[in-house]
């Protein structure tokens, strides 16, 4: 099984190669990793520091949950330095400006040259997975070296490999995990099936995150000359098909805001499209015109989290595609969330439905109806007092995890 595994790891490298040649994603990745151990030795040579933490994201949405971790530690642990690694362009490129780490690289991708390259170089005193990222030439250099390493928010699934009748061999390479804390009960039950009883509930550490953010959102003077007293609508990360689903809106007494998932001119002209009503992007928007608007475009990244303290519903994207996207951002306002019926992968949606502070829809004709069951004011109070409370009774997963290392 090893030599299967890092045969398909080259065959991966190889494929990245060649999409690289079409692909703007592939050719980040590529571009991202060239002469990377040389970047890697200069930056760790420069820090001066024997008290060094690895943490791994696979891409931005781990990122949100493993920051209140890093973040957090600093502040108890301040002469430590952070090196932060990211798989994906879509975390690292964002991302690679953060402040609250000393390194931001892309990670090298997990040969057993690599990996013992990599771990020579860097010598980390702790290292941190976020999620369910399994490196696992990466894993067995670090039991071998007995580096604490340890699985943050992580969360199992019966369908993951570790847990079917061919699955022996990852199996033990959990080994390698000094500690896993879980986002659920389910996990826990899944690890301690296969043996590992080194595990413990805490929850995730997303809402300790965007309960931090809501905090600290950013006043945004023309969003609220926008909105006005007006019921608005926040369309975040969206994709085409979720256009079209709030393309029935009608915005008479309704303002609408759309943050798509991507910016490019071809989205951002896609949107103008569809809508009839008066559309402004807000690079384009002053105080002169921004009232006149109806659906107000944000062709920027990075503001999406703030606008939603402007927002009295919230229709997420990517539910008609591979998934939602992060709900919690706009359930911590106290906005009820709408969104696709791709959403069963998340147990923050799945529990929010349940409660009524969610709404999952399959069409344009249940999307009316649940605008036009949202239209009640006491039925949009209840939900929004949900949502809001969800949120706020599951912090904490971050000092758990912080107490427990």
């Amino acid at each position: 099984m090893k030599l299967l595994y890092n045969i398909t790891i080259y065959l991966y490298i190889f494929y990245i190669r060649v999409g690289s040649l079409f692909n703007a994603k592939a050719k980040l990745m590529i571009a991202g990793r060239k002469n990377i151990f040389e970047s890697i030795k200069s930056q760790i040579s420069s820090l001066e520091s024997n008290n060094l933490v690895w943490f791994h994201c696979a891409s931005l949405g781990e990122f949100e949950q493993g920051r209140p971790l890093m973040e957090k530690y600093k502040i108890q642990q301040p002469d430590v330095k952070i090196l932060l690694t990211f798989f994906s362009p879509s975390g690292y490129e964002i991302r690679k400006n953060y402040a609250g780490a000393d390194c931001i690289f892309y990670l090298p991708i997990d040969t057993p040259s690599n990996a013992k390259k990599f771990i020579e170089v860097v010598k980390p005193q702790k290292v941190f997975f976020v999620k369910y990222e399994f490196w696992f030439n990466y894993l067995n250099e670090l039991k071998n070296r007995n580096i604490p390493t340890y699985l943050v928010s992580g969360i199992f699934r019966e369908n993951h490999h570790f847990f079917n009748s061919t699955g022996g061999w990852f199996r033990k390479q959990l080994i390698a995990f000094t500690h896993f804390f879980l986002q659920d009960e389910k996990s826990v039950e899944l690890l301690n099936s296969i043996g590992y009883t080194n595990a413990t509930l805490c929850g995730d550490t997303r809402f300790d995150r965007v309960l931090e953010v809501a905090k600290n959102a950013k006043q945004i003077d023309l969003v609220k000359q926008f909105v006005g007293n007006h019921k608005t609508i926040i369309v975040g990360s969206s994709w085409l098909e979720d256009e079209k689903i709030v393309q029935s809106l009608k915005l008479e007494s309704l303002k609408l805001i759309i943050a798509p998932h991507e910016i490019d001119e071809k989205r951002l002209s896609s949107i103008e499209a569809q809508f009839l009503g008066k559309t402004l992007r807000y690079s384009k928007a002053n105080e002169n015109n921004v009232e006149e608007a109806e659906v107000l475009i944000i062709d920027n990244i990075g503001m999406l989290s703030s606008l939603y303290q402007y927002g009295s519903i919230a229709f997420i994207g990517g539910g008609f595609g591979k998934g939602i996207h992060n709900i919690l951002e706009a359930a911590t306002f106290g906005l009820p969330v709408i969104f696709g019926p791709n959403y069963h992968k998340f147990a923050e949606a799945k529990e929010l439905i349940k409660l009524g502070g969610a709404f999952a829809i399959n069409d344009v004709s249940e999307f009316e109806k649940t605008m036009s069951l949202l239209s009640d004011e006491q039925v949009l109070k209840t939900a929004s007092q949900i949502s809001k409370m969800y949120v706020q009774g599951r912090v904490g997963a971050t000092d758990k995890i912080l107490a427990k290392i």
